[in-house]
C-alpha cells in the first residue's frame, strides 16, 4: 500500500484574534463529501465557514434510503485508497479507525461472465498470491505475467499519488509534476501507457476474456470505457487485488456522518433545505498579477503609478486571463443569494471566497451570469460524460448465499456493451454488463433478519440534456423518468430485465417473486437531486483529454474567489478523489501551491 507522507503540526502565523493571516468568509455550494470536506478543512485553518445544501440531507451522490426497515446507500460502495481517507481524517486531528467501522472483505468480489456460462462465480480474493493463483487457473502461465503488471500498476500508483494527484496544475505544478527525477526517469514507460487504451494493454498481456474483464472493468470506476481510457490507469488494479477492499459498517453515510460532525466541530455553519440562487460579484479593480487573496504590491505600484494601465489595463488582463488562466480577474466574487425553507424571501451571505462542490456546468450555467461563466455550453458540448445509472434498490425475502458483498456481471459482448453506452446510438445493453452490491452479507444494520439488501447499478447512456429534459425518447433508450411505482414506466420495464437476468445468472430463479421492497432510480433522477451534468451518475469520463492538467480547473478565470471541488473538478471521479480535491480547493483559496498532501496544522477559527 502506497502511504501518504507522514507529517507534524504546521504553525502559521495569527492576527490578533488569533486567526491565521488571510483569513476569510467563504461559502460552500453543495453538502456531498467534496463540500463536507472542504468546509472542514478551510474552517480548521481559521476561515468563516458557511455550506449550504439545497436538500433535507446531507451526502449529495453519497446519499441513503430507508424504507420497509432496509437502508440503502444510494451512491459509492466501494472503499478503496485508504491512504487518502487517512491522509484527509489526519488533517482534522482524526482517524478512520476512529470515526469508522471498517471491514476489509474476502472475497473482495465475485464474477459471473457471461461467455463461461452456467451460475457458478468466480471469487476474486484480494492479495497478490490469490491473485495469481486464480489468473494460473483461468489462463495457465500466467502468473509471471500476473507479478509483472501488479508491479507495474503499484508503481504507477504511488507515482500517481506522489506527484499527479494533489497536485492543481498551474504552471510550477506542472514544473512539479513532471520535471521530477522520478517521473523523468519512468517517463519512456508512461509515455506509451497515455497513448494506448487500457483494453488494448490488458488483451496485450493476458488471453483469458474473464481475465481481460477483471483487468478492463476498474474503467467503469472512472466513468469511462476500457476501449477510451489510457492505459495509465491499469493503476487501478493495485487497489483492488492488492491493497484490498473495505466497507465501513453502517455503510458510507455513517462516513458522511463523520464529515458533518467534523465539520461542525471545526465550526462550520451548515443549512440545510437552502438553495443557491446566484453568486454575487463586482467589478475588479486589480490589475495586477493573479492572487488569490490580494493585488501584489507590485501590481498596487503599476496601477497607481502608469497612466496607460489605469484605461487599458483591466481589459489587457481580462484577455490575458482569458487566454492563459493567469492574472487578475474581472470580476470579484462578494457572497451567494440563498432562498432557505420556511423563510418568506430570498437573502445574501456575504463571502469573499464561493466554493462550488457539485457539477460545475450547472454552478456556472445557473448561479453565474453569461459574462462571468469560465466554461460556457460550447466547452461542455466537446466533454464526454462517463456514464448515467440505472439503479435498483431491492429489499429480499430470504437469504442470497450466491452473491458475495459486492459481486460483477460480465456480459459476453463486452466491447459492443461498452458501444451501447458511449457510442453514436445510446441505448441500455441487453444483456447488460452489471454490478450488485449486497451489503448485508457484512452488515447486519441493513435489513431486518431474514432479509437480505441489493443495491444494483447497471452503467446506462448519459441521456438528459442540461435544462434535466431527456435528450431523446426516453423509451428507445429503456429508461424514462414517470412514477416509479408504475410498471408501465420504461424504468420499471428496464428494471424488470436486470432483476430476470440476475436470477438467470446467478441462479435465483425466484428472485422476483421474493422482492419485497424495490425502488428504481434513472439518470434524469441524478440530474434533479444533485444537479448532476447530463443526469452522469460519476462526472466527466476518465479520458486522456480530461484527465490531470487537462481537466475542469478548480478556480474561475473569470471571477476572483469563485473556486471549485468535486468529482467535475481535480483530480476526478470517486470519494477519494473528492477528498484530494477539498485539499486542492484548498490552497486555491489561499493562495499556496499544491505539491502534494498538506501538512496538518493547528486548529484556528471560531470556537
Amino acid at each position: 500500500m502506497a502511504k501518504a507522507t507522514g507529517h507534524s503540526a504546521e504553525a502559521v502565523p495569527a492576527d490578533s484574534q488569533g486567526r491565521p493571516e488571510g483569513a476569510r468568509t467563504v461559502v460552500v455550494i453543495g453538502g456531498g463529501v467534496s463540500g463536507l470536506a472542504t468546509a472542514a478543512l478551510l474552517a480548521r485553518r481559521g476561515h468563516s465557514v458557511t455550506l449550504v445544501e439545497k436538500n433535507p440531507v446531507l451526502g449529495g451522490r453519497a446519499g441513503s434510503l430507508e424504507s420497509g426497515g432496509f437502508r440503502w446507500d444510494t451512491g459509492p460502495s466501494w472503499y478503496l485508497m485508504p491512504e487518502v481517507f487517512a491522509q484527509f481524517y489526519a488533517l482534522l486531528g482524526m482517524t478512520p479507525e476512529h470515526e469508522l467501522d471498517l471491514a476489509r472483505l474476502d472475497p473482495a468480489y465475485a464474477v459471473w461472465d457471461g461467455e463461461r456460462g452456467g451460475t457458478e462465480s468466480i471469487e476474486v480474493r484480494s492479495g497478490r498470491a490469490h491473485v495469481r493463483a486464480l489468473f494460473e487457473s483461468l489462463e495457465p502461465g500466467s502468473g509471471a505475467t500476473f507479478d509483472d503488471y501488479l508491479d507495474s500498476a503499484g508503481h504507477t500508483y504511488a507515482l500517481a499519488l506522489r506527484r499527479f494527484l494533489y497536485n492543481s496544475f498551474g504552471a510550477r505544478g506542472l514544473a512539479s509534476a513532471f520535471a521530477r527525477r522520478d517521473v523523468l526517469a519512468v517517463a519512456p514507460r508512461l509515455v506509451p501507457l497515455l497513448l494506448r487504451s487500457l483494453h488494448s494493454f490488458v488483451s496485450g498481456s493476458f488471453r483469458n476474456p474473464t481475465i481481460r474483464k477483471i483487468l478492463d472493468y476498474p474503467a467503469v470506476f472512472l466513468g469511462s470505457s476500457p476501449y477510451r481510457t489510457p492505459a495509465l490507469y491499469h493503476l487501478m488494479s493495485h487497489l483492488d487485488l492488492d491493497d484490498g477492499v473495505y466497507y465501513p459498517r453502517g455503510g458510507f453515510t455513517t462516513f458522511v456522518e463523520s464529515l458533518r460532525r467534523a465539520a461542525e466541530r471545526e465550526g462550520v455553519t451548515i443549512l440545510t433545505d437552502t438553495e443557491a440562487l446566484e453568486i454575487k460579484t463586482r467589478a475588479s479593480r486589480s490589475v495586477g498579477v493573479y492572487s488569490s487573496r490580494r493585488p501584489s504590491k507590485v501590481s498596487n505600484w503599476l496601477r497607481q503609478n502608469v497612466p496607460y494601465l489605469q484605461t487599458k489595463g483591466p481589459m489587457l488582463a481580462g484577455a490575458f486571463t482569458r487566454a492563459t488562466g493567469y492574472g487578475p480577474r474581472e470580476y470579484v466574487a462578494t457572497g451567494v443569494r440563498i432562498r432557505r425553507a420556511g423563510e418568506p424571501n430570498p437573502r445574501v451571505l456575504h463571502a469573499d471566497a464561493v466554493i462550488g462542490a457539485h457539477d460545475i456546468q450547472h454552478l456556472e450555467e445557473r448561479l453565474l451570469k453569461e459574462d462571468r461563466r469560465t466554461y460556457p455550453q460550447s466547452y461542455w458540448d466537446k466533454k464526454i460524460p462517463g456514464p448515467g445509472a440505472l439503479v435498483l434498490m431491492l429489499g429480499v425475502r430470504g437469504e442470497l448465499p450466491q452473491l458475495r458483498h459486492h459481486n460483477l456481471l460480465f456480459a459476453s459482448d463486452w466491447k459492443g456493451g461498452f458501444e451501447a453506452i458511449f457510442g453514436a446510438a445510446p441505448h441500455i445493453p441487453d444483456p447488460a454488463s452489471l454490478y450488485i452490491c449486497k451489503p448485508s452479507a457484512t452488515d447486519s444494520s441493513v435489513a431486518p433478519k431474514g432479509y437480505e439488501n441489493l443495491f444494483v447499478l447497471v452503467p446506462v447512456p448519459a441521456d438528459v440534456d442540461d435544462a434535466g429534459g431527456h435528450v431523446q425518447d426516453p423509451g428507445a433508450l429503456g429508461y424514462g423518468d414517470g412514477d416509479p411505482e408504475d410498471r408501465a414506466d420504461p424504468a420499471q420495464a428496464a428494471a424488470d430485465r436486470v432483476i430476470a437476468q440476475i436470477a438467470q445468472w446467478t441462479g435465483v430463479p425466484d428472485l422476483a417473486e421474493r422482492i419485497v421492497e424495490r425502488h428504481v432510480r434513472t439518470p434524469a433522477d441524478f440530474a434533479e437531486d444533485v444537479y448532476a451534468w447530463r443526469g452522469t451518475a460519476l462526472g466527466q469520463a476518465h479520458t486522456l483529454a480530461q484527465s490531470a492538467m487537462f481537466r475542469t480547473k478548480n478556480s474561475s478565470r473569470r471571477v476572483e474567489g469563485v473556486y471549485y471541488a468535486g468529482s467535475s473538478t481535480l483530480p476526478g471521479i470517486g470519494v477519494p478523489m473528492c477528498l484530494i480535491s477539498a485539499e486542492l480547493a484548498v490552497h486555491a483559496v489561499e493562495g499556496t501551491r499544491a505539491e502534494g498532501p498538506m501538512k496538518p496544522r493547528d486548529r484556528y477559527g471560531r470556537r
